[in-house]
């Protein structure tokens, strides 16, 4: 819902500097609050559609579209700063004045590739960088950012980010101006900069490290890496041995488990389930004989029938469970899949 979130309010800002204004007098008053909000509006009805056709998602969360309104308002909060307008209310924004703003805008949503096509990045926003006379002066990378703001300093991998958009610019363009890079965070509508060395060739390094190959990476079981999230659980195995070694399998609120199914009531989303360790090392599963309830419900449940309606009978994968209740519960947050770890040798 959050990815959801930030690329529609990435792509109004977008259609936002790129609109055309001819036929409006340059004096209108008025006109930018409706326009924003009709672009936001049309892409979060798009980003609502491609969310709801992902089969591996949670609910749709309509009442953000408010937090997305205030998002997209720091965005254009830090336009206007660029242009040397700050605090001015969008009420108030002149057609002359967004002319001048969008033309400060070089690109965006641009592609960034280097001359070899291995590395690439997609820009929010290319501006023309200019002093206090308006007078430009050089280059500002400025990336779109709608999670929470630093604390104080950026993220190491927002600003290696940042810093390889920076470097893939001068690789592409031998004599540039003066280049810097920003990350606007939408939600404080303030404007972050990433300082420092050329990263390029670390991204080249890691570009010749993530080649495929014929069998998994090496695994790399441990609290940072298993401990949380992680997409591949449902295939690797060694988050769950790594749990049983640890002691820490099914332990938590919310946990990550391989089950056994005995009953399920799709009516009321009921079921029994019985919990699973592993074997060996390539995630063979045993049954403990420990059976609780469960309750599957919202894409919870419709993953479980769909399971169940394709004829699957083995152990389950559910991801995320919260297991502060008497029963299990299930939810839309929830990853329910076949438990088919895939074996190292590939």
């Amino acid at each position: 819902m959050a990815a959801s979130l930030g690329t529609a309010v990435h792509a109004s800002i977008e259609d936002i500097v790129q609109m055309d204004l001819s036929g409006m007098e340059d004096s209108e008053i008025g006109w930018l609050p409706h326009s924003a909000e009709q672009r936001l509006r049309a892409r979060w009805d798009e980003e609502r559609e491609i969310f709801e056709n992902t089969p591996r998602r949670g609910d749709w969360k309509e009442k953000n579209y408010t937090k997305a309104r205030k998002q997209q308002a720091g965005g254009l909060e830090l336009l206007l700063s660029h242009a040397g307008v700050p605090s001015l209310p969008p009420s108030r924004v002149t057609v002359a004045l967004w002319k001048r703003v969008m033309s400060l805008v070089l690109a965006a949503e641009g592609e960034l590739r280097t001359k070899d096509g291995k590395l690439m990045g997609i820009l929010d926003l290319l501006l023309a960088d200019i002093d206090a006379d308006g007078v430009v002066t050089g280059w500002v990378v400025a990336d779109l950012k709608t999670g929470k703001p630093p604390s104080p300093d950026l993220k190491p991998e927002v600003r290696r980010q940042l810093l390889l958009y920076r470097d893939i610019l001068v690789d592409n363009n031998p004599n540039p101006p003066p280049i810097r890079t920003e990350g606007w965070y939408t939600d404080n509508s303030r404007a972050y900069a990433a300082d420092g060395d050329p990263v390029i060739d670390k991204a080249y390094e890691a570009w010749e490290a993530t080649q495929p190959g014929t069998t998994p990476l090496s695994p790399t079981p441990g609290p940072s890496s298993c401990g949380g999230f992680c997409d591949w659980k449902a295939w690797c195995p060694h988050w769950w041995t790594w749990r049983k070694e640890a002691g820490n399998l099914h332990a938590g609120d919310f946990v990550d488990a391989v089950v056994l199914v005995h009953a399920f009531e799709s009516k009321t989303g009921a079921a029994s389930i019985e919990l699973c360790e592993p074997v060996d090392a390539a995630g063979k599963p045993m049954p403990t004989g420990r059976t609780i309830p469960a309750n599957f419900r919202g894409r919870g449940a419709l993953m479980l029938e769909a399971l169940i309606a394709d004829g699957h009978q083995g152990p389950v994968y559910l991801g995320s469970v919260l297991t502060n209740a008497q029963a299990w519960q299930v939810g839309s947050w929830c990853d329910v899949l076949p438990w088919s770890p895939i074996p190292d040798s590939g």
